[in-house]
């Protein structure tokens, strides 16, 4: 019995130790989990590292019809973008799709697509592992969330409250993430913490 005990002791100690050093899941209220990636320029960028500023993450997939709706049909995201950079918002883009998904980009066509969409992000990422994605329990592109200066995750779900691809339903739509970077700009608490975010799935490789 006692060979028994420690054989069990040993397995709980292992597996604490496991568990130490991993970054606890996304949750509303709770620090947003730090993460290092690399972004199609070839620079690491930390989000410990904007600790003191707000910061926007938003998942993308260029080629997603929700995607081209907030983008090439209207332009909703890159406006949203630009007014959030001009209160010194960091923007952070992440595409969790496997290598060779739909959307997967290389650094060009993304820099290409960027451009002629207006993008005003700080940075876009290939999470092509997913492992900040499924961090973050990012399901659809867009899902969008919204980091306090203090490095709260203060907001995430849709970009607006019509689930539709359809571009005129913008105008009738509630943008969440704008509500909520009006609130933080206002020093109020976000009145919306959680939406349901929609779109296509992220494709992750499993």
């Amino acid at each position: 019995m006692k060979s028994l005990n420690k054989i069990v002791l040993a397995g709980a100690v292992s597996l604490a130790a496991l568990c130490i050093g991993q970054a606890a899941p996304a949750a509303v209220g709770k620090a947003a989990p730090d993460f290092t990636l690399t972004d199609i320029n070839g620079q690491q960028h930390s989000l410990s590292s904007f600790k003191g500023k707000t910061v926007v993450l938003e998942w993308v997939n260029p080629e997603c019809p929700f995607v081209v709706k907030h983008y090439d049909k209207s332009g909703n995201m890159p406006r949203t973008q630009q007014a959030a950079a001009k209160d010194g918002v960091v923007w952070l883009q992440i595409n969790s799709g496997h290598p060779g998904a739909q959307g997967d980009f290389d650094p060009a066509k993304v820099s290409d697509w960027q451009k002629r969409n207006a993008v005003a992000s700080t940075a876009y990422f290939r999470d092509q592992d997913g492992k900040v994605g499924k961090l973050y329990d990012a399901r659809t592109t867009p899902h969008m969330y919204v980091i306090d200066p203090a490095g709260t995750l203060v907001y995430a779900g849709g970009i607006d409250d019509i689930r539709s691809s359809k571009p005129e339903d913008i105008a009738k739509a509630t943008n969440y993430v704008s509500a909520a970077l009006s609130d933080l700009k206002a020093g109020q608490m976000v009145r919306t913490k959680n939406s349901q975010p929609y779109g296509c799935s992220v494709k992750y490789r499993n």
